[in-house]
C-alpha cells in the first residue's frame, strides 16, 4: 500500500510540476535519482543519464531566466502549452508503468490533466501580471512558482500525503482563480483590440 501511494504521489507530483517548470522537474528528478536519494521507476531512470541531465540542466537555466522577463515569460508559456501537457501525461504514465497498462493509462490521463491545470493557471495569471508596468510582481510570481515546484517535488518524493493535500488545495484555488483570470484576459484582449 505504501509503495502504491508513493508511486501515485510521484506520478501526480511530476505531472503537476511539469505544468509549471518542466525542465526543473526533469532535472531534479534525475539528480535525486542519480544521487540515490530516491529510486525512480525503470521508465524514468533515463532522467539520471548525465547526457539527459546536461540537457535538462541547460534548459532549466534558459527556462529560469526566460520566466523572469515580463512578456518573454508569456511567449515561453505559449510555446510550452504544446510541450508541458503531453510531458505531464508521459511522466504520469512512466511513474506507474510497472503497475500495468490500465494504471499507466489512468496516470497518463490524470497526468495530462494535472499538467494542463497547473499550466493554464500559471500562464493565465502571468499574462495578467504582465499588464503591470513594474517587473517586481512578475519576479515575485516567478520565484513563488519556483518554490512551489521545489516544495511539490519534495512532497512527491518524501511525503506523499502532504503532496495530495497540496494538490487538492492547489486545484481548489485554481478553480476559484481561473474564472477571474479568464475575465481578466477577455478584458485585456478587448483593450488591446481597440
Amino acid at each position: 500500500m505504501t509503495e502504491t501511494l508513493s508511486a501515485a504521489a510521484l506520478a501526480g507530483g511530476l505531472s503537476w510540476a511539469s505544468g509549471i517548470r518542466l525542465y526543473m522537474t526533469l532535472f531534479i528528478a534525475g539528480w535525486f535519482g542519480r544521487s540515490g536519494w530516491i529510486e525512480l521507476p525503470p521508465a524514468l531512470q533515463v532522467l539520471e543519464s548525465p547526457w539527459v541531465m546536461a540537457v535538462t540542466g541547460a534548459l532549466l537555466i534558459v527556462e529560469f531566466l526566460a520566466d523572469k522577463i515580463p512578456g518573454i515569460d508569456s511567449a515561453w508559456d505559449a510555446i510550452h502549452t504544446v510541450i508541458r501537457v503531453p510531458a505531464g501525461a508521459v511522466l504520469g504514465a512512466a511513474a506507474l508503468g510497472q503497475m500495468g497498462t490500465e494504471w499507466s493509462t489512468i496516470a497518463a490521463l490524470l497526468g495530462g490533466t494535472f499538467a494542463a491545470g497547473a499550466h493554464v493557471t500559471k500562464a493565465g495569471s502571468r499574462a495578467l501580471i504582465n499588464t503591470s508596468p513594474e517587473p517586481f510582481s512578475n519576479w515575485a510570481a516567478s520565484f513563488t512558482e519556483d518554490l512551489a515546484v521545489l516544495g511539490g517535488l519534495w512532497a512527491a518524493f518524501f511525503h506523499p500525503v502532504v503532496l495530495f493535500i497540496f494538490l487538492i488545495a492547489f486545484f481548489l484555488i485554481a478553480m476559484w482563480l481561473l474564472p477571474k483570470v479568464w475575465r481578466g484576459l477577455r478584458w485585456l484582449f478587448r483593450r488591446l483590440s481597440t
